[in-house]
């Protein structure tokens, strides 16, 4: 499969997660009882701004090789529906490339001068690590800080980035491996991630047991209710690595955990779809999703 093939497939995977986790949003004591019942959302399942970015990332990757990080600004800019649910920060600095300012000068005057270190470079990223993932750790780790920095300009916006997008190449990369991706996986990710609150909160996901519930993973890990990055992908990591290669299993025990549900269900689908494969992503749950502008036509 080549780079842009891996990537539409992981593209797949996250913009099913996004349009599923999206649809559980509402009173928490039915939202309870829809995914204990596993009953499906009515279609069309809507995506979020989670798959509006990652479709930027695609087709940024088809046109250059790689992240071109001004014409990658220019298009989330120009793609941005604000009705998709975009945080006030990356909308203020799409806003402002619209308006024709820098990215670089817009991305460092909120959050007092440090940058965002929210998990939106995170949800968005799978597919470029599917798109590198034939390509060394380095190469993974440089395009996705090139991703990242375009709206997040903190260190950990940029290593939940990273930390994604090496995930969704190992992944890839074991795919024809049938037992779960376990610890060492996360490991792996874990060095690969620059030092700080993010992968120091990745190698405490190595400390929850493969069978914990999902309640006491989310007590130790977080479920991404503040939105930042190391509040979000320690749990996804957590997640797939001890996931079979059941998509629709994993993602209701994603949604299960709750908090920013349509972002964990993105970043996890996102990187699973590598080991399922397009086949492995119920069709019903594509025929659901809102149509892509690009990749498969489901």
């Amino acid at each position: 499969m080549d780079a842009l093939s891996r990537a539409l497939l992981s593209l797949d995977g996250l913009s099913v997660g996004d349009a599923f986790g999206e649809r559980f949003f509402g009173p928490l004591h039915e939202v309870r009882q829809r995914i204990s019942q596993r009953v499906l959302p009515d279609s069309p399942w809507t995506y979020t701004d989670d798959t509006e970015m990652a479709l930027s990332i695609v087709e940024i990757l088809n046109e250059h090789g790689g992240i071109n990080q001004d014409q990658l600004a220019n298009r989330f800019a120009t793609r941005m529906q604000f009705q998709r649910g975009y945080g006030q920060g990356a909308y203020a600095v799409l806003c402002g490339v619209k308006d024709g300012l820098d990215w670089r000068h817009l991305t460092q005057i909120g959050f007092r001068g440090m940058g965002s270190f929210g998990n939106g470079a995170a949800m968005r990223v799978a597919p470029l690590g599917a798109f590198f993932a034939d390509q060394p750790l380095k190469v993974i780790c440089d395009q996705a800080r090139l991703s990242a920095e375009v709206t997040h300009a903190h260190v950990e916006g940029i290593a939940g980035a990273i930390a994604v997008a090496v995930a969704a190449a190992l992944a890839w990369q074991k795919r024809e491996v049938k037992a779960a991706l376990g610890s060492s996986w996360i490991t792996a990710v874990r060095d690969a991630t620059p030092r700080g609150y993010t992968r120091d909160a990745i190698s405490e996901a190595l400390d929850v047991a493969a069978d914990a519930p999902i309640v006491e993973a989310v007590e130790a890990l977080g479920n991404g209710s503040a939105v930042t990055a190391p509040d979000t992908v320690p749990l996804c990591l957590w997640i797939v690595a001890h996931a079979s290669a059941s998509f629709e299993q994993t993602l209701w025990h994603t949604v299960s955990a709750l908090g920013d549900r349509d972002t964990t269900c993105a970043i996890v689908g996102g990187m699973l779809a590598l080991r399922s494969g397009r086949d492995g992503i119920p069709q019903h749950w594509l025929k659901a999703r809102e149509k892509l502008p690009i990749g498969s036509s489901a």
